[in-house]
């Protein structure tokens, strides 16, 4: 009995740790969280996606639409307005979702004026199941217009201006994605 209480109690102290560990990089808990958020999709370069977004009353945000290829057409995004994230080299990005069995894409912007430049990670999601997905910055890597930028080096914390959510999987349909975390990992 002993034994299964020291177990219990361990389990119990490392998750304390791990959540003393995790800061709140954005929450849903409230209307107004939609402010900090804007989609972006193909209808910028003639597409005609349709992509949109809302804060839920369970406190999530909700990003559904449907992707179109047509039109040169294939992405629709969520993304935050920039702004200082307070990143630091280290850190890891901690998203609890809910998808559709898609694989989305999480974006980390910059301050630079490069078009169409993010350093993106895979995110996948689990059909009606939700999940957390956690990135090191250090595994995000660097793109334009969805291709690989071999030579740019690994993101730099002081430079992320942003963090955004994407479907550009290519496969034309509905999509729906619930986040309800977007914590940092120090």
């Amino acid at each position: 009995m002993r034994f299964i209480s020291a177990m219990i109690l361990l389990a119990l102290s490392s998750q304390v740790a791990t959540d003393e560990r995790l800061e709140p990089l954005f929450s849903f808990a409230s209307p107004e969280a939609a402010q900090q958020w804007q989609a972006v999709n193909d209808g910028v370069m003639g597409g005609i996606s349709d992509g949109r977004f809302r804060i839920t009353s369970d406190g999530t945000m909700e990003f559904v639409g449907t992707l179109s290829l047509e039109n040169n057409g294939g992405f629709a995004s969520v993304r935050t307005r920039p702004s200082d994230l307070s990143l630091d080299a280290g850190d890891t990005v901690v998203v609890r979702l809910k998808g559709d069995g898609r694989e989305y894409v999480l974006n980390l912007y910059t301050k630079s004026r490069r078009t169409a430049f993010s350093y993106r990670a895979p995110l996948p999601t689990s059909k009606d199941q939700w999940t957390e997905v956690r990135v090191p910055l250090a595994d995000f890597v660097p793109t334009s217009f969805g291709r690989r930028m071999p030579g740019m080096g690994p993101v730099d914390p002081s430079q992320i201006s942003g963090l955004g959510f994407m479907l550009s999987d290519k496969q034309p349909g509905p999509f729906r994605l619930e986040v309800e975390s977007v914590l940092i990992e120090k």
